[in-house]
This record gives C-alpha cells, structure tokens and sequence, in this order.
C-alpha cells in the first residue's frame, strides 16, 4: 500500500471509542512516525512533518531560556557506573530502567558505561570544576539531546518510547531561595510554551514526596488533561537541594572565602508535548494543528476547468507569494493529478490551520474562500490585505482550539471525599479528582491498586516560596484512610 492509498482510506478508528488506535492511526497516516526496526520495540523514526513541530518547540523554548541566562552545552551520551554510584538514590531510582554498554567493538569495558537516563550525574562534577567562587553563580547549562529508559512496555509514539527526545537543564546557586526561584522561572516557562504555543491548558503544582525525582527536595511540574480523561506530565522542574552539590562536591567561596555547598535545580520538557498536541486538537478526520507549530500554516487550492486554469493559477500564485512575503508558511497545491476534494481531505488529515480555495468565481470576485480546519468554519476574504486577514483567522483558529480543551479541563475536575468516590468518579468519568490527603504513600496505594490511577500532582501553597509546604485550606480528614489531611491530591488515570 502506498502512502497515497492509505490517505485516501482517512482516518477509521473514532477519538471517542477507540482513543488509542486512533491516536496511532493519526500519527501513522498524518506522516509523523513510523515504528522502529524489528527486535527494536519501544523505539520510533520522527518522520521531517512531526520533528519540524518539535524544532518549532525547541525554539519556543530556546528563546526562553537564553533571555533568562541560560547556555547550551553539550555532554556524552555514556555515564560511567561510578558516576551514577556517587548519587545513590538517582541509582536506586533509574536502575530498572538503565541500559548499559558493556564492550567497545570486541573489547569488555573495564567499567560499564550507562547510556544516560537522565545527566545530572554527568553534567554536575564538571559544573564542580566550573564553579570556584560566588562570582562564577548562578550556573544555568542546558542540553537538547536524547536519553533512553528502558520501561516502555508498549510504544505510544512520543508519550511512551524507550528514547525520547527532551532538553534538560541544570544549575547551581549560592541559596536555596535562589535555586527555588529558579525551579519557578522554569516551570512558569514550561508553562507559557503549553499555553501560548501548543494550545493546551495546564495545571501546575508539585509531585507528591514519594514521587519526586530520585535526590530531590521538590519536583514541580506542569499536568495537562487530554480528551479521554487521561493526565499527561508535561514538563518537570526539580529543586534538588544540595543531595547532588555534597555528592559531586560543588562548592563555591563566598564573600568571606568561607567555603559553601552549591544548591541546584533540573528541569526537563520532552517529545511527549508532541503526544499532548496531536491527542487534544486532532480528530477523527485527521491532524489538527494551532498556527504558531503548523509546518503550513495556509494550504491554497486552486479549483479550474481547462478554460480557466490559466487565470486560477495565476491568481493562487499571487495569492501565494504576498503570503510568502509576509512570512506565511503557505504550501500551493497545484498538482493536475489528483482532484480537489482528494486535496481537501489531504490537507484536513495532515492539520493546516487554513485552507483557500480559489476558483473563477473568486478570481472574478478578487476574494478567497477560506476554511478553518479545526470546525470548517467558511468565510470569504478580500483579496487585498489577504496577509494580514489571515494572521487574524490565525488568532481566531488558536482562541478556539485552547476554548476546547480549556472547556475540557474545567468540566473534568471533580471533588470527592471518600474513597469510594475517588474510585467511582474516575472509573465513570476520569479526568482529575481533588481530595484531601493525609500525605501517606499507603492511600495512594489504596487507589492505584483498584484502578489505575495515581496522585499526578499536589497543589502549591499560597505562598510558593514554602515549597516543603502542602497545605489544605479548612479542617478536613483523608479521603481514604480519615486521618488528618493537610494536603490536597489530584488523582487522574496518567499516560
């Protein structure tokens, strides 16, 4: 079967009732993956249409993170063991999923190499070198690189492979207030790209104790909920205290040359944003994608007969290079082989926000008629000024699609107080449930071991700065054992 041939078949499973067959029916016919090779499961190709979503992602948050003082840097894939070793509890809490290099060509390795999970117990002992005095602080590295965990039962393409794409950044400073604002400033970017880029709302909070990064104090992060009611983590930022600065000795002098132990933070956002954009937009006629990713934010086809093909094209060419010179990403689909309604179905399976279509009649008219993809909306614009008319079918496009899934979340958050309720809202409805939690990892258990479900995230306080601090506003017992609460828990089924 050709990729022409499977096009023409559309999309077949429904969004509603068949989510994840239909998720990987939209990455496969969309051409944004293929699986990886035989005897390779968990891993997949980034075909150019889905990595040029993640590039424009990537430089979302580039651009963040230099004008805030971060430098990209570059270290090795390979961790030696002992690295991994000087920080127990990253060791403790990887090692299942770690994969190990044992030979180089024939040769046994004096030392096994751990192909890296996560860097900060490579990228630390050279910030260790790196930093000597409070001047040299704060430190703020950042990699984009890959990294493999073997834990992925079964591939879901860019939610749940074995390697993944992500940026990882780390840094040290001089207090802990400094670190802790840092952990904010990147869940707050985290933020901003899912909400003003993806059009995706998001809850944001921190990891119940029990399921912090391994050697953090805190790990923040940033929950988004998708159609089927499902949580997706969507970034993570860590406040590690000084567990990584005593393991890997990073130290500086401080004013009076009184030698202090650094604090650092970790923060990561992966492919899996790819994952919550293509779940919480597309349907069940293909892709749908927001203007700011869109690789073509405007697909124009043009509509003729043999006595006017002539002045059509001509005029989707003009149409086409005004948009070009605005700094549209526009794609003119002026192919003779394939009819119009084969283009139309074409363009609304691959997600372009916007679709002209350009026949005598709107040659005739000087308009365009044009389509939003994400409801079919019609609407006719002028053809002068079409440059400008179309950024604002942009904004309109974007206003829509967050609308839907903001809609979504606000519908799906739903409040119970005992633990039968946790377990009959989820199993009815899914989406987050809020109750109070007494802080103890056996309540949790209490819950995932019915359904699965687990705490996705615990409110921050009022104040943020008390971030060893969770607390519940009220008097209330938990939900599931009735001991005093003094936190609140989001229960959610996770992907």
């Amino acid at each position: 079967m050709t990729d022409d041939d499977d096009q023409t078949l559309g999309i077949t499973e429904s969004k509603e009732y068949s989510t994840g067959e239909w998720y990987a029916e939209i990455c496969r016919k969309a051409g944004l993956t293929n699986y990886g090779p035989e005897g390779m499961s968990g891993f997949i190709i980034a075909r150019p249409r889905s990595y040029a979503l993640w590039e424009r992602v990537q430089n979302e948050l580039d651009t963040k993170f230099k004008r805030t003082g971060v430098q990209n840097a570059y270290f090795p894939m390979f961790i030696p063991e002992s690295y991994l070793e000087r920080e127990k509890e990253i060791v403790d809490g990887f090692d299942p999923e770690v994969a190990w290099v044992t030979h180089g060509g024939h040769e046994e390795l004096e030392e096994r190499l751990a192909v890296r999970p996560t860097s900060e117990s490579i990228i630390a002992p050279y910030m260790s070198q790196w930093i000597r005095s409070h001047r040299d602080l704060p430190l703020r590295v950042n990699q984009w690189a890959s990294v493999v965990r073997w834990e992925a039962t079964e591939t879901k393409p860019f939610f749940r492979t074995k390697e993944f794409l992500w940026q990882e950044g780390h840094t040290a400073h001089a207090t802990d207030e400094g670190a802790w604002e840092e952990t904010l400033t990147r869940l707050d970017q985290y933020e901003a790209v899912y909400e003003d880029t993806l059009a995706i709302p998001v809850m944001r909070g921190q990891k119940p104790d029990h399921d912090k990064f391994p050697g953090a104090d805190t790990t923040t992060t940033v929950e988004a909920l998708m159609p089927d009611g499902k949580s997706v983590q969507g970034a993570t930022s860590h406040h590690l205290g000084q567990s990584f600065a005593e393991a890997f000795d990073i130290t500086y002098s401080d004013e009076d040359e009184e030698e202090r132990v650094a604090h650092t933070t970790s923060w990561g956002f992966s492919w899996r944003s790819l994952g919550a954009l293509i779940m919480t937009h597309s349907d069940d006629q293909g892709l749908v994608l927001p203007p700011t990713l869109a690789p073509e934010q405007v697909a124009i086809v043009p509509i003729w007969q043999s006595d006017t093909q002539e002045e059509v094209l001509e005029y989707a060419e003009g149409v086409a290079e005004e948009l070009e010179e605005a700094g549209i990403r526009v794609e003119l689909d002026d192919r003779d082989e394939r009819n119009p309604g084969f283009k139309f179905n074409e363009w609304e399976l691959k997600g372009v926000p916007v679709r002209f279509e350009i026949g005598p009649h709107e040659v005739e008219d000087d308009e365009i008629t044009a389509i939003h993809r994400p409801d079919g909306e019609e609407l006719t614009l002028d053809r002068e000024g079409v440059a400008d008319a179309v950024q604002s079918e942009f904004n309109e496009i974007y206003a829509k699609l967050f609308a839907t899934a903001e809609e979504n979340l606000e519908e799906n958050v739903r409040d119970a107080d005992d633990r039968a309720g946790i377990l009959g809202t989820l199993g009815q409805h899914g989406g987050y449930v809020r109750t109070p939690w007494c802080g103890d990892e056996a309540c949790e258990d209490a819950i995932s071991d019915q359904m699965a479900a687990e705490i996705v995230m615990v409110p921050f306080p009022d104040d943020e700065e008390k971030h060893h601090e969770n607390v519940l506003a009220g008097d209330a017992e938990c939900a599931v054992c009735g001991d005093d609460a003094d936190e609140t828990a989001y229960f959610a089924k996770s992907y």
